[in-house]
């Protein structure tokens, strides 16, 4: 005869490290999308050929600013006109000061797309930069003629950015 005994043991789970956990989600958005054909370049007297300021508040909405850790703005521009340019771009606060500028100089057609990445946070710039940024001015300079044409079809310039930032969520 043969006994056969199991023996088991459990600890006692404790499910109070719940309020513990802490997510970390990376969020992805477009920010800015910016056109300008050449023809305007040409028609426009002086350097300065655009200048505008782009209200954007949902970096300093306290949902966003009091919980993002990092990130990343991703500034892509095409260039298939025969312009060469100076694109500024200034991360404003909402008095109007400027808390951050990149400026871009961009080659005339045949040009690669230009895309340049600026870190914020702990492997980059400050992230109270993009914690205050209300609004985004972006500043074209034709640093060329205002007669010559590409021979590209529908020649113009464009910006494009987006964003990329990690968010504590607790």
């Amino acid at each position: 005869m043969s006994s056969l005994t199991l023996l088991s043991c459990i600890e006692e789970q404790d499910f109070n490290q719940y309020d513990e956990i802490g997510l970390t989600p990376t969020y992805e958005a477009s920010i800015l999308y910016v056109e300008t054909p050449e023809s305007l370049v040409n028609a426009t007297t002086g350097v300065n050929v655009f200048s505008e300021n782009f209200n954007f508040d949902a970096f300093s909405s306290d949902v966003f600013a009091n919980r993002v850790l990092d990130g990343t703005i991703t500034y892509i521009v095409e260039n298939t006109s025969s312009k060469e340019l100076e694109v500024s771009i200034e991360l404003l606060d909402a008095g109007g000061n400027v808390l951050d500028t990149e400026v871009i100089l961009v080659e005339p057609t045949p040009m690669a797309m230009l895309q340049r990445d600026i870190a914020y946070g702990s492997s980059g710039r400050s992230i109270d930069i993009i914690k205050n940024t209300s609004s985004i001015r972006v500043t074209a300079n034709n640093l060329g003629d205002t007669t010559s044409t590409s021979s590209e079809p529908d020649s113009k310039i464009v910006l494009k950015s987006s964003g990329k930032f990690r968010v504590e969520i607790e």
